[in-house]
C-alpha cells in the first residue's frame, strides 16, 4: 500500500489540542464520578493519549459497535462489546474519534441515556459536520476536519494505517 498522505494535523497541533481537552474536562469534571467511555476501535489512541492529560479520577471502559445493512450511511446498529461498568448515577462522558453523520453516536447516547447516568456528554477528536444527517450534541471537539477520508492516530482504512 503506498504512503503518499497529506497531513491534515500536525502533530504538535494535535498534542496540544488534546492538552488542552484534558484541562477543559479536568476542570469541568473536578470532584465528580467521571466515566470514560470509549468506543473500538478507532478512538483507543485519542483515549490513550488524553486519559494522560486528564488530572482528576477517571474509570475507563470500552463498547465496540457496528453498522450492517443498507450501507454505512444506513442500516441498524449492533452493539458488540458491552460495558462492563454500571453508568446509573455517574457522570459519562463518551470518547470518540470522529463524529460523521452521528447516527451510530445518535444510537449510542440514547442507549447510555436509558441506563440512568448522572450526566452524558460526548468528547471528540474530530468533527466532520459536512457529512451529519442527525443532531448529536458535542461538549468537546478537538478540531473540525473537511469532508475527506482520514487515516492515522486510531482511523483507519480496512483495518491498516491506525499508526
Amino acid at each position: 500500500m503506498e504512503n503518499n498522505f497529506e497531513v491534515v494535523i500536525a502533530a504538535d497541533a494535535l498534542r496540544q489540542r488534546v492538552r488542552e481537552l484534558g484541562a477543559e474536562i479536568s476542570r469541568d469534571y473536578a470532584g465528580r464520578d467521571l466515566v470514560l467511555v470509549s468506543v473500538l476501535k478507532g478512538a483507543f489512541v485519542f483515549l490513550a493519549d488524553l486519559v494522560r492529560e486528564i488530572t482528576v479520577p477517571v474509570a475507563l471502559d470500552f463498547m465496540a459497535i457496528t453498522r450492517y445493512g443498507a450501507g454505512r450511511r444506513g442500516g441498524a446498529v449492533r452493539i458488540e462489546k458491552d460495558l462492563d461498568l454500571a453508568i446509573a448515577g455517574r457522570d459519562v462522558l463518551v470518547i470518540e474519534d470522529i463524529v460523521d453523520t452521528g447516527l451510530t453516536l445518535g444510537y449510542l447516547m440514547k442507549n447510555l441515556g436509558a441506563r440512568d447516568p448522572a450526566s452524558l456528554a460526548v468528547c471528540t477528536l474530530l468533527d466532520r459536520r459536512a457529512r451529519r444527517l442527525t443532531k448529536v450534541p458535542l461538549r468537546y471537539v478537538g478540531f473540525e476536519v473537511p469532508d475527506r477520508f482520514l487515516v492515522g492516530y486510531g482511523l483507519d482504512h480496512r483495518e491498516l494505517l491506525r499508526n
